[in-house]
């Protein structure tokens, strides 16, 4: 039977400063995938990764020197060092590698298992509950996320090690994902995205070599692409990510994704004149509706929240100053007015 396990979001409201942050993260993540294309072309799966990553821990390192933020408490080092490893290393490789050899429809279906299998670990691992909502969000989302790869594969098989590689990549941001959230308990998350960044950039050192001799002689808009891959989609998204999530649930954050298939078709259609197809456009649709189903919060309880947020910010009965003899009722109302 589904649980309704309630993040503190529907307790007190929606926050939207988280949903900002949330979708700041959605829209450069979309971006991202035009940018991987785009470098993919000069550099190699894990130069391109390596790159990426420098980039990031270079200006994630400054921010972090600036704002004085100190070093991460121990407790989040756990979780800081496996989504390090898992999400910022082997994830971008793995994807990086899944997009050259498999078409980007295919590729997007594949990985979009990722935020299942984030509900299903932050329900078990992270006691999140499974809500009805997340549950049936996620089933729209994915059947739109469905829709959109299957229009875009225009129809061609794809190999077997790419669509592997792309489960790789989903499976290790599930889990990067799930690692954080504990994580975010005690560090910020300029911290956590600092040090996972340092942490995935000091796994991939092995392709140093790739990177520097293919950079010799790549084409400045490859450079370009992979230096903004750094900059935009995993210094700044990454940190509105953590942000985002410290203030909700994990399944529902993973839900929010689902945006991204939806935003990556438009940005195909302004930046690359690839025009989308009715099929197209109808999974992109589908992508947005699971996924403002899967954020929403049950009207009782929104109604319980406000309540709630009304009793606290009403004055504690000792606070109340007695009333002046003379004092009628109806200015007491005015003093006082009812919640």
């Amino acid at each position: 039977m589904a649980q309704d396990s309630s993040p503190p979001e529907t307790a007190k409201g929606v926050d939207k400063r988280a949903v900002a942050a949330a979708t700041v993260t959605v829209v450069l993540w979309a971006s991202a995938f035009v940018s991987i294309r785009s470098a993919g072309e000069a550099y190699d799966p894990g130069a391109l990764a390596l790159g990426r990553l420098l980039s990031g821990t270079i200006v994630l390192g400054a921010i972090w020197l600036v704002r004085r933020e100190g070093l991460p408490p121990r407790g989040a080092w756990p979780g800081i060092a496996a989504a390090g490893v898992l999400w910022f290393g082997i994830y971008m490789v793995a994807l990086n590698w899944g997009e050259q050899l498999v078409d980007a429809g295919t590729a997007a279906l594949v990985v979009n298992i990722g935020p299942i299998l984030i509900a299903l670990l932050g329900g078990w691992l992270l006691k999140e509950g499974f809500s009805s909502r997340l549950l049936a969000g996620l089933a729209v989302a994915f059947a739109g996320a469905a829709v959109v790869g299957l229009s875009m594969s225009g129809g061609k098989g794809s190999p077997l090690l790419g669509v592997l590689l792309c489960v790789v990549a989903a499976v290790t941001y599930a889990g990067g994902v799930v690692s954080q959230k504990p994580a975010l308990r005690h560090a910020s998350a300029l911290q956590f995205t600092t040090f996972a960044c340092a942490i995935g950039a000091v796994a991939t050192l092995p392709f140093a070599g790739q990177l520097a001799s293919q950079a010799a002689d790549a084409p400045a808009g490859a450079t370009l692409n992979m230096i903004y891959l750094g900059v935009f989609p995993t210094a700044l998204a990454f940190t509105t990510w953590g942000y985002a999530l410290a203030r909700t649930s994990a399944g529902k954050m993973g839900a929010t994704t689902y945006a991204v298939p939806a935003i990556v078709v438009l940005m195909s259609w302004a930046f690359l004149d690839e025009v989308p197809g009715a099929v197209t456009l109808l999974g992109g649709v589908l992508c947005l509706a699971g996924v403002a189903v899967s954020r929403s919060t049950p009207r009782g309880n929104r109604r319980r929240g406000r309540e709630n947020a009304q009793v606290t910010a009403a004055p504690a009965a000792t606070d109340v100053p007695p009333a002046a003899p003379d004092a009628s009722p109806s200015a007491l109302t005015r003093a006082h007015p009812r919640g």
